[in-house]
């Protein structure tokens, strides 16, 4: 039975045991049914700061979905060229694979609010350099060299997910409740964060997505890091290896890089297909209901007791998501984005229990000296199969039909599936 931990001061304390709460069956079920769905949520934010530091991990990672977008529509807006948009962003992407492992290191033998600080500062002060170098009509090297500076910016979610593993270690039902909830929120960000970022731009001025990007990012790091009753103590030294030495944790990896791929082809494929059937400016809402279909589902997965082994959930989690991303292909057939709408609605429901079981299987496998690390390689391993899934899904809507380009998803997820069963599910 799980237990409830508080934190007074610097203090762990742990309390009595705490019952789930089961809905009575029977007629009248309604309302203890969703007292029971919920339980798990108000047991979790019951830890005295938990409000506080999810409060400003929200504001620092609306930014997050927001960024992309606003420069692609500045310096196309400016330069005329969707194409050195593209690059200029790709080359961010790049800079963040390489950079942010390093900063997650950082944070781990610093500190979370040592290092988060001046890191953004110096990301902020990236974007504001790219800001003023499209304003002032600077060479375009200034915009990549601007924009690279960007890649300091440290990874949010990752720290939050840490602070949950530290306040709530020892507690795997808990810990399963936290982790949907910060996928949840994930979903919430990338669907609320483009939409910002293109109202603000379009309604205010170029530059306002990315100038409104940057003081939230500012804002809310400097929130979440006041809160250090539920920060990680710093490891400044640990014999922990590297977490890319750990067995177990590099084929983990590949499935958040064919997972990675999963979302960046199917993004690409349906706004060349909304495109196609001459509803383009639709293609991004019909998107964000794959995402809305994530979200709910990390909710819903997040309120139910986890099995046991991790291994197999991930397993069948993946498995899931295989068939599901079938949905989509099918749909394509049909020659109506409505229906594609609803495939993509359900095709969401398999991610997020799946990236919810992989970063768990992540904090089991790495050491605590080490969890921001590890957690940082996994985020990267999803960007750069983003990057891989957009680049294959961009090559196929050019080369063969849409609804060929569908299989693109598919494969991805098969390929998750397989590494799946190659690797965390023979482990245990």
């Amino acid at each position: 039975m799980p237990q409830l931990m508080t934190v007074s001061g610097s203090t762990l304390v742990l309390a009595g045991p705490v019952p789930y709460e089961r809905a009575p069956r029977g007629p009248g079920r309604t309302a203890p049914a969703r007292a029971a769905r919920t339980a798990p949520y108000r047991r979790l934010f019951a830890v005295p700061g938990a409000r506080a530091f999810t409060l400003g991990n929200l504001i620092a990672r609306l930014p997050m979905g927001m960024f992309t977008v606003s420069a692609v529509i500045m310096i196309a807006g400016s330069r005329g060229s969707y194409a050195l948009a593209g690059a200029v962003t790709a080359t961010g992407l790049a800079a963040t694979a390489l950079v942010a492992p390093w900063t997650a290191r950082l944070v781990d033998r610093h500190g979370q609010a040592r290092v988060a600080v001046p890191a953004t500062a110096v990301a902020v002060l990236g974007s504001l350099a790219l800001l003023l170098c499209v304003r002032l009509g600077a060479p375009d090297w200034t915009l990549f060299a601007s924009y690279a500076a960007t890649a300091t910016t440290p990874n949010t979610g990752g720290m939050s997910r840490a602070r949950w593993a530290h306040v709530h270690r020892g507690d795997p039902a808990a810990l399963h409740t936290a982790n949907s909830f910060e996928q949840a929120v994930d979903e919430l960000c990338f669907m609320l964060g483009p939409v910002a970022a293109a109202f603000l731009c379009t309604a205010l001025f170029p530059e306002a997505g990315t100038l409104a990007g940057a003081v939230l990012l500012m804002t809310g790091v400097l929130v979440f890091s006041a809160q250090r009753a539920t920060e990680p103590p710093a490891a400044p030294r640990t014999a922990a290896r590297p977490p890319l030495r750990l067995p177990g944790l590099a084929p983990l990896l590949g499935v958040f890089l064919a997972t990675g791929a999963v979302f960046g082809s199917m993004e690409v494929v349906t706004l060349a297909y909304a495109s196609g059937l001459g509803h383009g400016p639709s293609g991004g809402a019909v998107l964000t209901l794959q995402a809305a279909g994530s979200g709910v589902a990390g909710l819903l997965y997040g309120s139910v007791r986890p099995a046991r082994s991790v291994s197999r959930r991930l397993l069948v989690c993946v498995g899931a998501m295989t068939v599901l991303m079938c949905l989509p292909l099918l749909a394509a057939t049909t020659g109506s984005l409505a229906v594609l709408a609803g495939a993509l609605l359900l095709a969401g429901a398999a991610t997020a229990p799946t990236m919810v079981t992989g970063m768990t299987l992540v904090q089991r496998l790495t050491p605590e000296g080490r969890l921001n690390e590890g957690m940082t390689l996994a985020v990267t391993a999803i960007l750069g199969g983003i990057a891989a899934g957009s680049a294959t899904g961009g090559w196929l809507t050019d080369h063969a039909p849409a609804t060929t380009a569908y299989l693109a998803p598919v494969c991805a997820a098969g390929l998750a599936l397989v590494a799946c069963a190659a690797g965390p599910a023979r482990r245990r």
